[in-house]
């Protein structure tokens, strides 16, 4: 029984994490990650977090919105893309895909596809799923978006629609990059969108092996055929990411998604990740039996430490030890509070303008951008109240009560610190 697995562990009370879909968000209303806790030096590359596939329930969390390489994670949100394009009928699984001469330059691990030689789409992404090809990611997004940098932007673009705050991508592959950024909450969430957006699609990362031009690649995923109800998702590493793995597993009809970053070898990662995993079902399944278990706050699961062992280069790995976290601003106090203000009974007074800081398709995206901005430049809003402004099927995300030279002024300041703003009559 799951329970005899399980570690014992202590309950507290938690917040459920909310996610929005939807189609790519338009450059003007994109908004520029801004990172939420600094990594110093001395602190473990470890993060993890456990959520309930169905509700997006936070079961466990450590260090879960503290910025990390995302390494060849990267190529779920390369393939989310792709299976867009497959669902709408802009790709089709039997089309030819383009090797150029920079997708065929790219580190291993990949197929090693000459340059001006094609592969299907279909094996493209079998290859991107299971053997974590980086010349396949790049050639992929080449097809989508014509330049890899273009495609980067539109990964980024989406992750932000998607409610990835933390996240910012720069290439299709996750090859280092010091300004490629995640966290384990924003995988969870870009993980919990592809099962919900293209369920057709998710059993490709269940495939344990890939067969190409004759020869048998096996998935990187050590926990696909060794844990039970395991199906998916998507490992990744670097030297400087350590070890890092998304995974979800089904059981007694119930989906859990594990997300753990920074291991400092497979074996610790994988053996983390199970752990996670069990104790969530323990938790899920000690509720269907009426215990009110709310959260699993902390568990008595060892974090893995230590530094990371290299030796067999999992996904291609690049030196990256001398790159640093960059952050676009420092972080404010995380308790800090925003007043969110229905836009019917926002006091205007004699100011009559506002500052727009986006748009999005569900209200609690709109909040939390606006709680986003307030917590790190309420200095520029000074006096301004956040409100949540529906506009057709969107919601806009708007600071209201600012004269004409405020909100001039404020969205000055917040273009200046490359965040995305519009001055607009209230």
């Amino acid at each position: 029984m799951i329970a005899t697995h399980a570690r014992r562990l202590f309950l507290a009370l938690g917040l459920a994490a909310t996610t929005a879909f939807g189609t790519i968000a338009t450059p003007a209303n994109a908004q520029i990650p801004y990172f939420q806790n600094l990594l110093a030096a001395s602190q473990t590359k470890y993060a993890a977090i456990v959520v309930d596939a169905k509700t997006g329930e936070i079961l466990y969390a450590k260090h879960a919105d503290s910025p990390r390489y995302p390494a060849s994670i990267t190529k779920i949100m390369t393939l989310y893309l792709t299976f867009e394009g497959l669902a709408s009928g802009k790709l089709h699984p039997d089309e030819r895909v383009l090797v150029s001469p920079h997708a065929a330059a790219q580190a291993p691990t990949k197929l090693g596809v000459r340059a001006g030689d094609s592969v299907s789409v279909q094996e493209a992404m079998e290859g991107m799923a299971t053997k974590s090809a980086n010349d396949m990611a790049v050639a992929m997004a080449e097809k989508i978006g014509g330049t890899e940098s273009r495609f980067a932007a539109l990964m980024t673009l989406r992750a932000q629609e998607l409610g990835m705050q933390n996240t910012h991508f720069v290439n299709a592959s996750g090859l280092p990059d010091s300004r490629q950024l995640t966290s384990a909450r924003d995988i969870a969430i870009l993980s919990r969108a592809v099962m919900r957006d293209y369920p057709q699609y998710y059993k490709l990362f269940s495939l344990q092996q890939f067969t190409f031009r004759g020869q048998v690649l096996p998935n990187h995923n050590h926990l696909l055929g060794r844990m039970q109800g395991v199906d998916g998702l998507k490992t990744g590493f670097t030297n400087a990411s350590g070890f890092n793995l998304a995974v979800s597993a089904v059981r007694d009809n119930r989906r859990l998604i594990a997300v753990v970053m920074g291991g400092p070898t497979t074996a610790q990662r994988d053996q983390n990740a199970e752990d996670l995993l069990l104790t969530g079902f323990d938790v899920m399944r000690r509720r269907a039996m009426g215990e009110k278990i709310t959260i699993a706050q902390n568990l008595f699961e060892p974090e893995p430490t230590g530094p990371v062992v290299r030796g067999g280069v999992e996904q291609g790995d690049a030196d990256q030890d001398g790159l640093k976290i960059e952050l676009t601003s420092a972080p404010a106090a995380r308790n800090a509070k925003v007043q969110i203000v229905p836009p019917s009974k926002t006091k205007l007074s004699k100011a009559k303008w506002a500052v727009q800081v986006g748009e999005f398709k569900s209200k609690a995206e709109a909040h939390k951008q606006i709680t986003l901005v307030k917590n790190r430049f309420g200095s520029q809003l000074d006096g301004a109240q956040g409100a949540a402004d529906k506009a057709g099927r969107k919601y806009k995300a708007v600071f209201v009560g600012l004269s004409e030279t405020d909100a001039k002024g404020a969205c000055k300041a917040l273009k200046a610190k490359r965040l995305a703003c519009q001055v607009i009559p209230a």
